[in-house]
């Protein structure tokens, strides 16, 4: 190119960059709201965990720190290999990532394009939208069952050449509910073996429902299965970004081809690693224990007082309060606690500490379930309120 040439194509006066026209409408990723500054109250409006990380994790975070002027390791090796080790697969079928919600974006990005479809449950993980859009691909978004459940043979036949995706979150955020064992083993029988299956499990530690699938176990024998889990909910390390993905080697080859270098960063890598020791594992566990504990008696509380709710199985509850969702939501702040809003449709409330548990049955109690509360399927898009926290 000569001089002439570089000058003709240099930007001319007032002329500015454009992003790509597809990127416009998607909206913004909002986290959870936090307490306003100054005054006392709960946040339960992001699914993480009341309790502070353990001693023994705080030891290895603070070791690692003396090395944070080095890279991390770019594939996690040494996690890998106690994931692995975990669950009894083979070190190739496991990939680490920056949250669950990292490895859905890479996903996507590895599997599906411009013109391709991904499928996925409405109203399900606020991400899934934001993902697929911003890769150029195409969202099919099928209504929850009146339940607040997956519904698998509608979404089966949604299936067409185009789709390479299906997101299957259970359990569910943010119903809490989760779909059978057999009812999800006939869907797999059903997806052809080219479209990809991911089995978004976030919250598969607070699972008690004997009947809810277990990924890890069906991916074995299904090529077109991944299985996404995360530290961020019953391991307590949100602020810290660590998650994995089990599946067969071609896909694990795939997904870190779209891997942003080094986004699994050391302090994250060695408090995953110190969370799966034996002895951290058990007490870590036990907490889970204890939130599902406390999760029955919330879900026994809500009922006692008339409210409608399906059965929850992560760490936080649903609540359909339709057109009163965002008073309700208000009436919430106002008492000390924080939740998270669904516009027209629920709030979703986590499990949190006993003393801000205590606070939102209050309002629960004083409010009353909504008459003629819309079900969790009904929104066809993200609510004007914004997406959630990452998974």
């Amino acid at each position: 190119m000569t001089t002439r040439e570089i000058s003709d194509s240099a930007p001319r006066p007032g002329a500015r960059p454009f992003p790509r026209a597809d990127l416009r409408g998607i909206p913004t990723y909002k986290p959870g709201r936090r307490p306003a500054t100054g005054r006392r109250a709960y946040k339960l409006s992001s699914n993480e965990s009341p309790y502070p990380p353990l001693p023994s994790v705080l030891d290895a975070i603070a070791q690692a720190s003396d090395t944070i002027h080095r890279y991390p390791d770019l594939l996690s090796s040494d996690l890998v290999a106690a994931i692995a080790h975990r669950f009894g697969v083979p070190e190739s079928h496991v990939v680490v990532g920056c949250g669950s919600v990292g490895l859905a974006t890479q996903i996507v990005q590895a599997f599906a394009g411009p013109g391709d479809e991904v499928a996925y449950a409405w109203r399900s993980f606020e991400a899934y939208p934001i993902i697929v859009q911003v890769a150029g691909a195409v969202s099919i978004q099928i209504p929850l069952r009146p339940d607040g459940v997956h519904d698998l043979p509608r979404l089966a036949a949604s299936i067409t050449p185009k789709t390479r995706v299906v997101f299957i979150c259970n359990p569910n955020n943010p119903t809490g509910t989760v779909v059978g064992a057999d009812a999800l083993l006939r869907f797999l029988d059903a997806v052809p073996a080219g479209c990809l299956v991911v089995l978004d499990e976030a919250y598969r530690e607070f699972v008690t429902n004997p009947d809810s699938p277990d990924g890890i176990t069906l991916y074995r024998d299904r090529p077109n299965v991944v299985v996404l889990r995360t530290f961020s909910k019953a391991y307590g390390l949100a602020g810290l970004r660590v998650g994995y993905a089990i599946a067969q080697p071609e896909i694990v080859d795939s997904i870190r081809i779209t891997d942003v270098p080094f986004s699994t960063n050391a302090l994250g890598q060695a408090a995953a690693l110190a969370s799966l020791q034996p002895a951290a594992e058990a007490e870590l566990m036990a907490r889970v224990q204890a939130t599902v504990s406390e999760r029955e008696r919330i879900v026994a509380a809500l009922r006692a007082a008339g409210w409608d709710i399906p059965q929850p199985e992560g760490n936080f509850v649903w609540l359909p309060t339709g057109d009163r969702t965002e008073s309700f939501a208000a009436a919430c702040e106002a008492a000390g606690v924080i939740v998270r809003p669904f516009a027209g449709e629920g709030v979703r409330v986590t499990i949190g500490e006993p003393e801000a548990n205590n606070l939102f049955l209050d309002v629960a109690r004083a409010h009353g379930p909504a008459p003629t509360a819309p079900t969790a399927h009904g929104a066809a898009q993200p609510s004007p309120s914004g997406p959630d926290e990452p998974a």
